[in-house]
């Protein structure tokens, strides 16, 4: 599939995203197309972008917490950078 088709099924997930009332619909939402590989990931970009808007700690003590490499603090906080406050 090509880019502009991936942007599109992009979209209308997260249109479908919209339509979720509860966290259990997104629970049973993310537990469909989601890999459990795949939602430990979220979580922990999810703990690692928390970190990082903390500002209380270096990047080298959040990735030693989170026991990931430093190059994925590293492209979290890049992302960030990209990010609108």
């Amino acid at each position: 599939m090509d880019k502009e088709n991936l942007a599109k099924e992009w979209k209308r997930f997260l249109n479908l995203c919209t339509k979720m009332d509860s966290a259990q619909q997104f629970e049973k939402l993310f537990t469909l197309f989601l890999t459990p590989a795949e939602r430990d990931d979220l979580a922990l970009r999810l703990a690692l972008v928390k970190e990082l808007l903390k500002e209380e700690k270096t990047q080298r003590e959040i990735a030693a917490d989170l026991g990931v490499s430093i190059a994925k603090i590293t492209r979290g906080a890049n992302m960030l950078k990209t990010t609108p406050p």
